[in-house]
């Protein structure tokens, strides 16, 4: 079993925040999904229905989080042009081609065929809990997921020297209006343009749902073209019949329903890469404002309070810490002090951090009446979680990517 000390880097790094954490108090609780005669207390602040619900669905209610992995039937998922249905596995094929010395096509079978590598993996939407995005609290879900490793199969191709990006085609597809692109008539066009009341021009096409990412990071171990999830045939609404789980990826680059591998000798420009699902942040330098445009990519430490029991008297809070390998998290109750929670395994050495880890706090007998509770997890280098009004979180100006302290309401009868 792994010492469950914080770590002397940890320490170093976390300074007054990690103060009170003890070897007992991180060595986790034993019951995290409820005892007989526990009673479960609604959070006040319940989110609204998806106002998107063919596209985006299935948020986590956390009062009802009764397991470490999530139902494929519970999972949330989100679909920019719609779930694809009526897929045919026996007739599904992904290429492998561009910058590649051997293209290939490869059946479901050819996958199988490779062995089974699983990978427990905590995904969540990076517009979960977003600014302006109320319903968009449960964008996250833990599963087993299975299928073949991708770095064989891109080093089997042979990446040439030049090929530096690495794309993920789904086979999703949909309308996209690329606005006022004065300079789009240097050839034919496939698309409807449009004149616009600025007298620029819109584009109107229709684009396939795309991601990439560096060959560096395609080849990393635990990538997977996935064609299982918790030992089951992964359903349409999770890409059915394989897609790409890059854990410690935002769910935005595991791509969905996948029909192509393509690399690369450019980055990849798409509106999925460079238009939507940027951070756009604003700074201030030499007096002057700056705005800053990055492209959504790995998942950052977070933490949520998921439900408050109560059993014989005395009220538990039970949640979830994910993003980064977690070392300890921290409960605060209204406006008092940061007070170490319970952590509970595994350890995070055995899913590389990529999976969630649960934590519980004893509440005792609190007072009558409404409470704020907040939580902010520590991960194993001393990175806290921040908090909303932390400058990098202030500064930005899109939805996306928010991981600052997530603060829920209940009421203590």
């Amino acid at each position: 079993m792994k010492n469950h000390d914080i770590s002397r880097r940890a320490l170093l790094k976390g300074g007054g925040a990690l103060a009170g954490l003890t070897v007992t108090q991180v060595t986790g609780p034993t019951k995290l999904f409820g005892q007989a005669g526990e009673q479960v207390l609604p959070w006040l602040d319940q989110p609204p229905p998806s106002p998107f619900p063919d596209n985006v669905g299935n948020n986590l209610k956390w009062e009802e989080l009764d397991s470490r992995l999530t139902p494929a039937h519970n999972f949330f998922f989100v679909a920019h042009y719609g779930v694809q249905r009526g897929l045919d596995q026996a007739t599904w094929r992904v290429a492998l081609d561009g910058l590649v010395a051997r293209s290939q096509s490869l059946t479901l079978d050819d996958l199988k065929e490779r062995g089974l590598h699983e990978v427990e993996f905590t995904l969540e939407c990076s517009g979960n809990n977003g600014d302006g995005l109320d319903f968009a609290t449960g964008a996250i879900g833990n599963a087993r997921w299975g299928g073949a490793r991708l770095a064989p199969l891109l080093q089997r191709a042979g990446i040439l020297d030049d090929g530096i990006e690495v794309v993920f085609w789904g086979f999703d597809r949909g309308p996209q209006t690329i606005r006022d692109n004065t300079g789009i008539f240097s050839g034919g066009q496939t698309g409807t343009v449009q004149r616009d009341t600025d007298g620029g021009y819109d584009l109107t096409i229709t684009e396939q749902f795309a991601r990439s990412m560096s060959v560096r990071e395609a080849l990393q171990n635990d990538n997977l073209l996935c064609y299982q999830m918790n030992g089951e045939p992964l359903p349409p609404e999770h890409g059915f019949p394989v897609r790409l789980i890059a854990p410690g990826w935002y769910g935005v680059a595991n791509v969905k329903w996948l029909t192509r591998i393509e690399v690369m000798n450019q980055r990849f420009a798409n509106n999925f890469m460079a238009r939507d699902y940027l951070s756009i942040r604003e700074q201030q330098r030499e007096g002057k404002t700056l705005w800053t445009f990055n492209t959504v990519r790995h998942d950052r430490l977070k933490s949520a309070p998921a439900k408050v029991t109560r059993r014989q008297n005395r009220y538990t809070i039970m949640g979830a810490a994910w993003g980064t390998p977690i070392e300890a998290v921290q409960v605060q109750i209204d406006a008092g002090p940061w007070r170490a929670a319970n952590l509970d395994g595994p350890e995070f050495g055995r899913n590389q951090g990529f999976a969630w880890r649960f934590w519980t706090f004893d509440w005792g007998t609190p007072a009558s009446g409404e409470h704020r509770v907040t939580s902010r997890a520590i991960d194993v280098d001393g990175n806290i979680q921040p908090a909303p009004n932390d400058p990098f979180l202030a500064s930005r100006r899109t939805f996306w990517e928010n991981n600052g302290h997530i603060n829920r309401r209940v009421l203590i009868p």
